[in-house]
Parts: structure tokens; C-alpha cells; sequence
């Protein structure tokens, strides 16, 4: 099997630049030599790729939907093989987050999701899991194909791609685009990236709720630009967050048995609850002040509101072994059992 080189024809194609390289082979933008019509072009550089190549263009191409990236055509025959896909103009969801390190806008985040959860949820009622949802693998399709206006991405931008990885009908593909497999205890394969694999899936079995693992340590990110750690939500980390956010995260980065059950309930969530008006502000009591965000009671030593959880205090200590919140007077961490400092962070 040759090397692919710029220029070379594959189909009805001329390849263009690699966008794209790993173990597996190489990922090219090509241009279609009559109708210029631009496509991406996966090309296995080893041989034992070749059937995995066969497999995803099979399960992909089955997926019809304005969020999952097309598969055009596939001939795992030719010299080289290759599989044709839609072609995204734009950055990945890994490009951007390195490029807003403290977290996206909210409401680009939001949109997002909705069109991560678009996209599973079509695949799973056909049957197949993703089993490998991570920014990499969300592409995209910004003004310009660049960074610069983020901010302006809607759920149509959305495209999600490398669902090699998948299980269809029993049978688990394994992507050329893979990050990495591993085995369990039990001898049991499993592939997949760990950061955001499940607890389930990690001991080797997976249904379509271990995707939605997989988007609520996403979202946490596309939150706050960094992965979940210990119990803190992302609106511990970044305080503009709204609490139903918050609420959608929690739902999904859970136990199995406490997961949403679909990605179309999980969809249903990130729709923010209705705007209500604000009840009349009560005066402070004297047992201590007015809430500032939903007017509730308070006492002096509380460092969240007991009614809707705003954060009272202006800096509030955490153990410094699980980074769970503590109480000010607290000896030891109520979550772990760590020995607290006298200033615990």
C-alpha cells in the first residue's frame, strides 16, 4: 500500500492536505476534479485498518442526520482504501477549548450539547453507541472555519464524527480513528478514551447511557475548560453558571441506575426553565441577611443559600484531598475524612 501524496486522485477526487494523522493512517481534505465539491477523505496507511475502515463506513452511512458527519462513499478494495465523508469547515470542540481555556460561553456551550444529544439520539434508536464522545470527536461549522466567533455557533453547527468505536447490533468496530483499548480484569476488550469513559464501560459493558456519561464530563468542560473532579458542579468552579445546568450535569455524570435514560431526555433538560417573576424582596432577618438572587433566609454562617444554593460567602474552603466544600469550623472533611487545615482551600 503506497503512501496517499498531494495530488494523487482517489475516486473523483484530488487530494488537497492532510487535516488529519494517527496509528491508524491519515485524514485528507479533498476537492472533487470537476464539480469542486470539497470532502474528507480517510485513508488506512496499514493494513490491519482495513476491515475497521469497512465496518465504520457501514455504520456511519446509515446515519442520516444534520448533526453526524455524512459518509459518502467507501471502497475498502481500492489501492488505497478509503472512506469519503462530509467535509467540516471549522475546529473541533478540542480546538477551541485550548483556544478558551477558562470555558466557552454559556450560551454556546448550550447550543452545543443540543447538538451533541441530537446526534446520539438518532444513533442510539438506530441502535448504535458512539462508546467514544469526547471534543475531538465534535466538529465545529464556525463563520470562516476559524475560532474567532465561537460565540456564534448554533446547534446547526454541530457535527459529530468517529463513531468507529461504536457497537451496532452487537458487533464493536474498532475506529481507525481509536485512542486507545485496553482490557479488563476479566480479559474483556475495551476501546474508547478513559478520560471520559465510564465506570461501566471501563469494566467492559456499555448501553447508550455510557455516552451520556461521556457528555456530562463535556459539558463540565466546555463549562469551566477543565474535567470534573471529587462532587464540585460547574457552577462551584464558575459561578455565572446557571443552577440548571448545573442539574444537567449532575444528571449525567452519575451511577448507571441514576443517569438519564436517554439522550432525548437529557436534551429535554437543557432547555432552562421558565422565567418567573421575582417575588417582592422580604427584609433581612434577624437571624441573618435576604439571599441576593432568590430573597430566601439565611443565617450568618451559611456559605450557600439553603433555597436555591448561591454561593453567600465570598471565598468558601475546600478539603484539599477530594476539593469538596467544608464548613469553616469543620476538623475533618464530612466527604473523605482528610485532617483539614486551619485554612482549608
Amino acid at each position: 500500500m503506497s503512501d496517499p501524496q498531494v495530488g494523487d486522485r482517489i475516486s473523483n477526487y484530488l487530494l488537497e492536505e492532510v487535516v488529519g494523522s494517527g496509528s491508524f493512517g491519515q485524514v485528507w481534505r479533498a476537492r472533487h476534479h470537476v464539480f469542486d465539491e470539497v470532502v474528507a477523505i480517510k485513508i488506512p496507511t496499514d493494513l490491519q485498518y482495513v476491515r475497521n475502515l469497512q465496518r465504520e463506513g457501514v455504520a456511519v452511512h446509515g446515519l442520516k442526520h444534520p448533526n453526524i458527519v455524512r459518509a459518502l462513499d467507501l471502497d475498502p478494495y481500492a489501492d488505497p482504501p478509503y472512506l469519503i465523508m462530509e467535509y467540516v469547515a471549522g475546529p473541533s470542540l478540542r480546538q477551541a477549548l485550548e483556544a478558551n481555556p477558562q470555558g466557552l460561553p454559556i450560551p454556546a456551550v448550550v447550543e452545543i450539547m443540543r447538538g451533541l444529544l441530537a446526534a446520539l439520539d438518532v444513533a442510539h434508536q438506530a441502535g448504535l453507541i458512539h462508546r467514544d464522545v469526547k471534543p475531538a470527536n465534535i466538529l465545529l461549522q464556525t463563520a470562516g472555519g476559524g475560532l474567532e466567533r465561537i460565540a456564534e455557533v448554533t446547534r446547526k453547527s454541530v457535527k459529530v464524527t468517529d463513531f468507529g468505536l461504536g457497537r451496532v447490533g452487537g458487533i464493536t468496530t474498532a475506529s481507525i480513528m481509536q485512542s486507545g483499548s485496553a482490557l479488563t480484569e476479566a480479559g474483556k476488550s475495551i476501546s474508547g478514551t478513559l478520560a471520559y469513559m465510564s465506570p461501566e464501560q471501563k469494566e467492559g459493558q456499555v448501553d447508550a447511557r455510557s455516552d451520556l456519561y461521556a457528555c456530562g464530563i463535556v459539558l463540565f468542560e466546555m463549562l469551566t475548560g477543565e474535567r470534573p473532579s471529587g462532587t464540585e458542579m460547574p457552577g462551584s468552579v464558575r459561578s455565572e453558571v446557571p443552577k440548571y445546568l448545573d442539574e444537567v450535569f449532575q444528571g449525567s455524570y452519575t451511577r448507571l441506575d441514576r443517569r438519564y435514560p436517554s439522550a432525548a431526555a437529557m436534551l429535554e433538560a437543557l432547555a432552562p426553565p421558565p422565567s418567573v417573576p421575582a417575588p417582592p424582596s422580604p427584609p433581612p432577618t434577624a437571624a441573618g441577611r435576604a439571599c441576593p438572587q432568590c430573597q430566601g433566609a439565611t443565617r450568618p454562617d451559611d456559605q450557600f443559600c439553603i433555597h436555591c444554593g448561591h454561593q453567600l460567602a465570598a471565598e468558601v474552603p475546600r478539603c484539599s484531598s477530594c476539593h469538596a466544600f467544608v464548613g469553616r469550623q469543620d476538623r475533618y472533611c464530612i466527604f473523605c475524612g482528610t485532617k483539614l487545615e486551619s485554612n482549608p482551600v
